[in-house]
């Protein structure tokens, strides 16, 4: 099913339980603009509160996944340009809470698929995703440095926890280009399938988390987001909770009888 984003900038299809969202401006790398970014923040929502959707695939037309901010636009140039701090601060927070924020708190599979560069902003887009796969063409880079900028949509937070505080100091301080095989080495992406498979294998692996007993998913982000701030009796506790809760759930009925007669369970998210 295709949906309708409201901008020829950002492609949404939902089939078979997976929700793949496309960032559509290859000529500018997939550059963020106001129109992409808009649909992109609401489409997040939209297919995170989708009980039809099991996954969210997020990748990029033509030979890029996204390139971050449009830095034609930097610099005091655009309309930003105009506010006061105040308003620039507020917008930021804003649009930072809405986009990738919103992102890492969708509760469901999510994965970034990258067919070449992801930097900036944009690289922060696909941290913000559980999983990331890459074509071998693919390359990631920070990129703030070289535009005097700090990070944004935060970066910092997730390349630490991603790869690690030294590598995170060296990736933001260098802004160095990294290419996708020493991308899967520091962690920064999970798996590199060749360019012509990337497409076809990002699916694959959506559809089958699609698949998957969502209600257990649900609950295994909310330890996993928890683990690197919490003590590990809280931890325990917490994981107790949730596994009684997700024990009492149709879907692990289902999971055991699939188990006993050798079949693949067919989980309802109940």
């Amino acid at each position: 099913m295709e949906i309708d984003t409201g901008t020829n900038e950002l492609l949404c299809v939902v089939k078979d339980g997976v929700a793949l969202i496309t960032l559509n401006r290859p000529e500018a790398r997939n550059a963020m603009s106001p129109d992409l970014t808009a649909a992109l923040r609401t489409q997040i929502r939209k297919r995170g509160e989708d009980e039809t959707v099991g996954a969210l695939l997020i990748t990029g037309a033509g030979t890029a996944f996204c390139s971050g901010g449009d830095v034609k636009a930097m610099g005091g140039r655009g309309p930003r340009g105009q506010m006061t701090y105040e308003e620039r601060l507020a917008d930021l927070r804003w649009r930072q809470s809405n986009l990738t924020g919103a992102l890492f708190a969708v509760r469901k599979p999510t994965i970034a698929a990258l067919p070449g560069a992801a930097a900036g902003a944009g690289l922060a887009i696909a941290l913000a995703c559980d999983m990331r796969i890459a074509a071998r063409s693919a390359f990631a880079a920070t990129g703030y440095a070289r535009i005097g900028l700090s990070g944004d949509y935060g970066m910092s937070w997730l390349l630490t926890r991603t790869v690690g505080p030294m590598r995170a100091r060296e990736l933001m301080l260098t802004a160095e280009r990294v290419d996708a095989e020493r991308c899967e080495r520091i962690g920064l992406v999970n798996r590199i399938v060749d360019d012509a498979k990337l497409q076809d294998e990002a699916f694959a692996w959506a559809k089958s988390l699609a698949e998957g007993p969502q209600i257990a998913f649900r609950h295994m982000k909310d330890n996993l987001d928890e683990a690197l701030s919490i003590d590990y009796p809280t931890a325990l506790y917490r994981e107790a909770e949730r596994l009684v809760h997700a024990s009492r759930t149709e879907d692990h009925k289902e999971a055991v009888k699939a188990f006993v007669e050798k079949r693949k369970p067919s989980f309802t998210g109940r």
